[in-house]
C-alpha cells in the first residue's frame, strides 16, 4: 500500500517562503494539488519518476519549485514569493504514470495534506 506524509505548512506572511515535503513508501511520479476552501482541487505542480520532467500550473511557475530526492523517497515543494491566495490545503500524490501529469485524475494516492496559510 502506498503511504504518502506530508509536513512543513503553516502560517507565513505574504511575502513569505515554506517547504513542503512529502515522503512516500517507495518510488513514484509525484504531484502537489492544493484545494482552498470551497473550491476544488487544483493542480500546482508535478515531477516525473526519474525528475527529468516537471510541470507547474501558471500561477506558481517563478514562485514555486518541485524536486525530489529519490534516495529518500522524498518531493518537495519550495514556495516562495507567496500570496493570500495561495492559502489552501496542500496535498502531495503519487502516479504510477512515470512521466508524472497535471491530470488529478492520473494521481491515485494521496497524502493527508497540510494546511499553508498566507496572511496579508
Amino acid at each position: 500500500q502506498v503511504q504518502l506524509v506530508e509536513s512543513g505548512g503553516g502560517l507565513v506572511q505574504a511575502g513569505g517562503s515554506l517547504r513542503l515535503s512529502c515522503v512516500a513508501s517507495g518510488r513514484y511520479a509525484m504531484g502537489w494539488f492544493r484545494q482552498a476552501s470551497g473550491k476544488e482541487r487544483e493542480f500546482v505542480a508535478a515531477i516525473s519518476w526519474s525528475g527529468g520532467r516537471i510541470y507547474y500550473t501558471d500561477s506558481v511557475k517563478g514562485r514555486f519549485t518541485i524536486s525530489r530526492d529519490n534516495a529518500k523517497n522524498t518531493v518537495y515543494l519550495q514556495m516562495n514569493s507567496l500570496k493570500p491566495e495561495d492559502t489552501a490545503v496542500y496535498y502531495c500524490a503519487a502516479s504510477t504514470d512515470n512521466s508524472g501529469s497535471y491530470s488529478i485524475s492520473r494521481y491515485g494516492y494521496w497524502g493527508q495534506g497540510t494546511q499553508v496559510t498566507v496572511s496579508s
